[in-house]
């Protein structure tokens, strides 16, 4: 039995990682889970598993869900909340599906317990990538992949050396307006951006997958998890999204690994690892039935914000931080109708633009920097 600490079970990835324990309940038991603002479905998360340890937002949450919930479960709040979560004793492995770099601190706290970390929570390794893979290395923990494209990459990878690497190519669906030119995007609305043609994700996701920001975002993450040079890392439009990514090798071989578009396969090999379990309720992939797949390279000039992305990466230090913090609030002010699709990267672009680097920053130093970064973009917004 492998016990389970899930930060943002009421999340997309979360209530995934949920179908699955529920599947598997006698592989996996939920131990301790962290929550947002839908307490309705926490509620009936908490009645269905069990969990003895629950994070909240606020103290207010924490006293309703009290009030409302088995006294056996015990209620924390806040940012040390999170790290209790995280961090709890009993967890055998902790899934990281919080959205944003909320995540970093739990996620350091949880490695330096020995805990595994299923990590889903790409701004992670983007805020403080060099912080998060020094502490695995240092206590010995493994960081598992949970996005399509890095479980793919680590699928391909079993067995070979990373030495052998010449190339990793992450694939694209290209997002709610792959069909669209720039001129095209001016004025489309929230409404149009969230209706993603393959994946069911979160708000803040489908907007990033739009702008293909979250492919930039994964570029960044695949170069911390395989410590590979960006200059290795290539991304292919796939509109199909079948393929979830490639490994090419020095002698040119190329490893793909290939299904149906579902979350739940990736989440649950993170969770299974090295073993694989039955998926019962994942469609098979009939190629016969899809019958062609298509392919096309990347446009940096169409989608900006990949370009920004590699940018920040290869800069390194603190610039991928400034470019996750800038992202997260012109989202937030998109989905808001504070500002237009377009203006999301000519946020993200200034912000690049007015920060002075620091090489190797701390984690208080991040930490400060992302929020400068944020009240930059609302003094931009505002």
């Amino acid at each position: 039995m492998k016990r389970i600490g899930l930060l943002g079970s009421t999340g997309s990835i979360g209530t995934q990682t949920l179908d699955i324990i529920r599947e598997h309940r006698e592989e996996f038991e939920l131990i301790t889970m962290s929550v947002g603002r839908n307490l309705d479905l926490a509620i009936q998360q908490i009645e269905e598993f069990k969990p003895k340890l629950v994070s909240v937002i606020s103290k207010e949450d924490k006293d309703k869900l009290a009030m409302q919930c088995s006294s056996e479960v015990r209620f924390v709040d806040g940012k040390h909340g999170l790290i209790e979560v995280a961090a709890f004793h009993e967890v055998d492995i902790l899934v990281n599906a919080v959205i944003g770099s909320v995540g970093l601190e739990p996620t350091l706290a949880a490695i330096k317990e020995g805990k595994p970390i299923a990590i889903a929570n790409k701004e992670t390794l983007v805020t403080a990538g060099h912080l998060v893979t020094a502490a695995a290395q240092k206590y010995q923990v493994s960081l598992l992949p949970v996005d399509s494209e890095h479980s793919a990459i680590f699928q391909a990878l079993n067995g070979e050396r990373y030495e052998d690497i010449d190339r990793l190519i992450l694939t694209a669906s290209g997002g709610s307006f792959r069909d669209l030119s720039r001129e095209q995007l001016q004025g489309v609305t929230v409404e149009q951006a969230l209706n993603h043609p393959n994946w069911s994700m979160g708000a803040k996701i489908t907007i990033d997958s739009a702008t293909m920001m979250n492919k930039g975002l994964e570029v960044i993450e695949a170069h911390w998890l395989f410590q590979v040079p960006y200059e290795k890392i290539d991304v292919l439009l796939h509109k199909e999204s079948i393929i979830h990514s490639m490994v090419e090798f020095h002698d040119k071989s190329v490893m793909a690994q290939l299904g149906t578009p579902d979350m739940r396969v990736p989440i649950q090999y993170a969770l299974t690892y090295p073993k694989r379990l039955e998926r019962r309720n994942t469609e098979r992939l009939n190629l016969w039935e899809v019958g062609k797949l298509h392919f096309q390279p990347l446009d940096v000039e169409r989608f900006k914000a990949i370009s920004y992305a590699f940018e920040a990466g290869k800069r390194g230090g603190s610039f991928p931080t400034v470019l996750n913090a800038a992202n997260e609030e012109a989202v937030a002010a998109f989905l808001h109708n504070k500002i237009s699709f377009l203006e999301i990267e000519c946020l993200i672009e200034q912000a690049l633009e007015y920060h002075e680097g620091i090489k190797q920053p701390s984690l208080e130093e991040i930490m400060e920097i992302d929020q400068l970064t944020r009240a930059f973009i609302h003094s931009k917004i505002d």
